[in-house]
């Protein structure tokens, strides 16, 4: 089966780290979440995929020269203006002359959805198109899609007021297609899947929908990209968090590494590390803490420091006594001594931090 996979958009939410990388190749616990949506296709028989790019694609194009993601051949499609979900979907699936029963996927969800149940259900009923849908406490955020009793959709409502929806059902971002669908969508403008050719079907009565608790995560603002680190590394999500991690008791309660990694000190002075990851190559120095978070390959922890519910994204470093809370740290960055850095702040690829500084819910713009 074949696939589109969605990954034009700038990830403004998740700026500063994605002015300097697409947020699809951000690493979810030392994996691009690009290969981590990927992986999942494959295991449910996806064997082409088509990347619809728009933001640096070369990024993308750079890291996967021999077109080859997680097992799946992959084609890139590149915008030559913004066109929407609609219009990328269409641009993409023309680009690799897509004919067949399709699937699209949005590259910043990750999910353990039973793909296979969709395309399934999707043939059983004769749709022209099928929408996996996940149930949230908030449906005010996303577009809510109440179906009846057979699964045909017989609305689609973007974003309505919490007090109104008629579910709490929403689009998890997971289509099947048939190539008719294309059909309906105008060449070279910006068309909205959700606006526009959602409530099109809808109308000819051939849009269905299926919905599914399976794990389920919008990773485009910085409390769900930590969500997605500590969800994986909690077992809040099962399976090994990252490739060639592995459990090390030794280290400390839940903790997890990959390759060879240090944690300094004896007695008094030992580091305490908890339900963490620790990418190769970390260091946690002396009498420091590292809780419910994930240490990238070659980031250190210097003497004294607290990191807590965060992510220390590659080659990072948390000077002496510093503290981290809740924050996201960006790949080559330096927090200095004494800083505070909380509320979800985050901090750019390669920035630097004045010692003793406090940075509550900001973001740091990626140093040189």
């Amino acid at each position: 089966m074949k696939a589109v996979v969605l990954v034009g958009g700038e990830g403004t939410r998740l700026r500063p780290l994605t002015l300097t990388t697409p947020k699809q190749m951000l690493p979810v616990v030392e994996e691009p979440m690009i290969e981590r949506v990927v992986a999942h296709l494959h295991a449910h028989g996806v064997d082409e995929a088509v990347l619809s790019l728009g933001y640096r694609p070369d990024a993308f194009i750079d890291a996967y020269p021999d077109g080859r993601i997680a097992g799946v051949a992959v084609a890139y499609a590149v915008e030559p203006s913004p066109l929407d979900t609609a219009g990328a979907i269409r641009f993409a699936a023309t680009d690799a002359r897509i004919d067949e029963t399709f699937l699209v996927v949005n590259g910043d969800v990750l999910t353990d959805l039973d793909i296979g149940a969709l395309v399934s259900f999707h043939r059983e009923r004769g749709a022209e198109a099928t929408i996996a849908l996940t149930p949230v406490e908030d449906p005010s955020a996303f577009g809510v899609v109440p179906t009846d009793e057979r699964g045909r959709v017989e609305a689609f409502i973007e974003k309505p007021p919490r007090d109104e929806a008629p579910t709490n059902l929403i689009n998890a971002g997971t289509y099947v297609l048939e190539p008719s669908v294309l059909e309906r969508i105008d060449a070279d403008r910006r068309v909205s899947i959700e606006r526009e050719t959602f409530p099109a079907l809808v109308a000819a009565g051939t849009l269905y929908a299926k919905g599914s608790d399976a794990y389920w995560l919008d990773t485009g603002t910085p409390a769900a990209y930590v969500r997605a680190h500590l969800d994986l590394v909690l077992g809040r999500r099962p399976g090994v968090p990252a490739p060639g991690a592995e459990r090390d008791a030794s280290l400390g309660e839940g903790v997890w590494r990959i390759d060879d990694v240090s944690v300094a000190g004896d007695g008094d002075r030992a580091a305490r590390v908890r339900d963490a990851l620790l990418g190769a190559g970390a260091h946690v120095g002396e009498a420091a803490l590292v809780e419910r978070s994930v240490v990238g390959s070659g980031a250190v922890v210097e003497e004294g420091a607290t990191v807590t519910g965060s992510v220390l994204l590659p080659g990072c470093r948390v000077a002496a006594s510093a503290t981290v809370e809740d924050s996201i740290v960006g790949p080559g960055a330096t927090i200095g001594q004494r800083c505070t850095i909380q509320a979800l702040s985050v901090i750019g690829a390669g920035a630097v931090t004045a010692s003793g500084s406090v940075l509550d819910g900001e973001r740091v713009p990626a140093g040189g």
